[in-house]
């Protein structure tokens, strides 16, 4: 036990009560609002060293046999609950051990002066070394968790493209139409599309020639339209438009550019001759009513296959035959 003059009051001085009183006080607002975030954090560490700082030269005056032990426990008292409490704050943990170090080192007036210094030294290199590292660590954690989102992102996106094509597939249709319809307001049309005769395309030139065909005749689909509409590969040999913000006569002109883009390919077809002796396209066209994307899906379908019927290499809107009598469909038509 440190000597202490036996005459001095033992009770609690007036620093030892504002450091209990304050510490009480903090403790309950941590209680109170667990998750609120402390700003106040480093000033509040100044004030509390400052609070230990008055206690150590207050207490050292009833040190009747003065040998530097009282201040080293004082010293290492202060880093033990620095470290317990701000461990995880290297700016809060200086500014709290900042007044008792300079204390310490003032009251003992050159005596143990080394001692006293590799005292302070060494748990603040220890503490800037566990700082530097633990930001490191959440630097790397965080760059980490940035790489996982972005191969995330592109597994997603990639999840939601044809592999053949790199058009979307029916599930980025899905997501392009959600999107499309809770965002824009406007009149948007349903361009579907479908190659002429491609089934024997496939059965005479092979699959791996008709592949080639669908790639290219995806590419020439693209390049016809603006960067805003969304083209899809709907099914086998059948595209999916989606045309955005424009009016009947736009809609129409664009799958009249479309038809004319994929027939200007020049993709040699013989088993079309009854069309063309290319590849060619047919394509219907309906408004989307009302935000309804699978009727109107359902409409421009309906088109196509009029279109179909009507000799193929045609471009057909809805509006035209929503008045005419139904259609039996042949067994094989496409």
């Amino acid at each position: 036990m440190l000597p202490i003059n036996k005459g001095e009051n033992l009770s609690f001085s007036l620093p030892a009560t504002l450091i209990v009183a304050l510490s009480l006080l903090l403790l309950a607002f941590i209680l109170i609002q667990p998750d609120t975030k402390r700003p106040l954090l480093s000033l509040t560490a100044f004030i509390m060293g400052s609070l230990w700082a008055w206690l150590i030269v207050h207490k050292s005056a009833l040190v009747f046999y003065f040998d530097g032990g009282f201040l080293l426990i004082s010293l290492m008292t202060v880093f033990f609950i620095s470290a317990i409490s701000l461990s995880e704050h290297l700016l809060a943990f200086c500014l709290h051990i900042a007044p008792p170090s300079l204390a310490v080192l003032t009251l003992d007036r050159g005596q143990h002066s080394l001692t006293l210094l590799f005292t302070i030294t060494l748990p603040l290199i220890g503490f800037t070394l566990q700082s530097l590292m633990q930001r490191r660590s959440d630097h790397f954690t965080r760059r980490l968790l940035f790489q996982l989102y972005e191969e995330k992102q592109t597994w997603s996106d990639l999840s939601m493209l044809d592999p053949l094509t790199g058009l979307y597939n029916r599930r980025g249709l899905k997501n392009r139409l959600e999107s499309l319809l809770n965002s824009h307001a406007g009149s948007h049309f349903v361009m579907l599309l479908d190659i002429d005769n491609f089934k024997a395309y496939n059965d005479n030139y092979g699959h791996a020639m008709g592949d080639q065909a669908l790639a290219r005749v995806s590419v020439a689909i693209r390049d016809a339209v603006r960067s805003r509409d969304v083209v899809t590969r709907y099914g086998g040999e059948e595209f999916l438009v989606l045309i955005t913000n424009v009016n009947a006569a736009i809609a129409m002109r664009l799958a009249e550019r479309i038809r004319q883009h994929v027939l200007d390919l020049g993709i040699p077809h013989h088993f079309n001759h009854l069309v063309s002796t290319h590849v060619t396209i047919s394509a219907g066209i309906a408004p989307i009513i009302e935000q309804d994307a699978e009727q109107a899906i359902a409409n421009a379908d309906r088109a196509l296959y009029v279109a179909k019927n009507r000799g193929r290499n045609t471009i057909l809107s809805w509006d035209e035959i929503c008045e005419a009598p139904p259609i039996s469909q042949p067994a094989d038509l496409i």
